[in-house]
């Protein structure tokens, strides 16, 4: 056990500083970002997210989600949070139910309570509750840079040529992740976190209904068809991951996309292009080294097109502009 820890502190040490540098090179964020005007930001954001997490283990899926659609959107600058105003009449959170606001809000009151209001940003909360969500879900850490600032816009609109789709074949998520400047590898590291979570029927019917997908393990279809039925509620909530602990982030992901129970078209086409193939057969084999992939590709992924220095926002307040329009 002793040698298996220290395997995976040296892997996400490697991967650490690769993402230092990633990060680095596309934008002024900064390790230890608060350690002058508030010490215990980090802390304070993560006893908050812990307790969170704690009373409600689905919510470490429901934080990184959060992450990965305000990032892929408008770059990391929180646009995802910001209710309707005359400003933002049709924000990005009318598109897609997403959950998770009213905790960020909770985050957000217990760092101002620490360091006071226009300190921290509601774009960092986000990607340190996301890095604390890993820790908490999947057992393993990572340092996450800070410095982003707050978008002031926030469109719907958006999100269609932003957000890969359930949908989606490999070539097109390849194009797609390439757009924000993450690779083939980041892809399929990402990819892992459909280990945890909730979706809803609405998505994953395309593949049950005429017939099931062929690539889809029959008796996982029919259990699937079971919950999901033809003409039934596109609503209906069920788990990203019905073979393991749909609350645990782990690379169990990957043996279930080999095995054909996974429900989107966008996780089991990772298993059958020459991109990605190789990729998801070593994050199966190698929990560890898949740790540091997805630790890598998330602090990757939190610089995308952030704003920096002076630009945009602190909000006061994670669901508006401190103008209020």
């Amino acid at each position: 056990m002793a040698m298996a820890t220290s395997a995976c502190q040296a892997l996400l040490l490697t991967a650490l500083a690769a993402a230092m540098l990633m990060s680095t090179a596309s934008a002024t964020l900064q390790y230890d970002f608060y350690n002058y005007t508030c010490p215990k930001a980090e802390e304070a954001i993560r006893i908050a997210t812990t307790k969170i997490i704690s009373d409600n283990p689905t919510m470490g899926a429901a934080f990184v989600r959060l992450f990965f659609h305000d990032c892929f959107v408008k770059g990391c600058d929180a646009s995802i949070l910001l209710d309707q105003s005359n400003r933002n009449p049709q924000p990005e959170k009318l598109a897609i139910p997403l959950r998770g606001y009213d905790a960020v809000n909770t985050i957000k009151a217990a760092v101002d309570a620490e360091c006071g209001p226009g300190v921290v940003s509601c774009a960092d909360i986000l990607a340190y509750a996301a890095r604390d969500s890993a820790m908490l879900s999947g057992g393993f850490t990572f340092n996450m840079p800070g410095g982003r600032r707050d978008g002031l816009t926030s469109d719907l609109s958006d999100i269609a040529a932003s957000i890969p789709s359930p949908s989606m074949q490999a070539q097109d998520l390849l194009k797609n992740f390439a757009a924000k400047g993450l690779s083939a590898d980041d892809l399929v590291a990402l990819s892992g976190a459909h280990s945890f979570g909730e979706t809803h029927c609405s998505f994953v019917t395309p593949r049950l209904y005429p017939a099931l997908d062929k690539a889809m393990d029959k008796d996982f279809g029919v259990a699937l068809q079971n919950v999901c039925p033809r003409r039934g509620n596109g609503g209906t909530v069920l788990d990203n991951n019905r073979v393991t602990d749909p609350n645990k982030l782990s690379n169990q992901y990957y043996k279930n996309v080999i095995a054909g129970k996974v429900m989107f078209t966008s996780d089991q086409t990772l298993a059958s292009d020459a991109a990605t193939a190789e990729k998801v057969k070593d994050n199966a084999a190698n929990s560890v080294a898949w740790m540091a992939r997805f630790a890598a590709a998330m602090v990757k992924m939190g610089g995308v097109e952030v704003l920096t220095g002076t630009q945009g926002d602190v909000r006061n307040f994670c669901g508006a502009t401190n103008s209020g329009s």
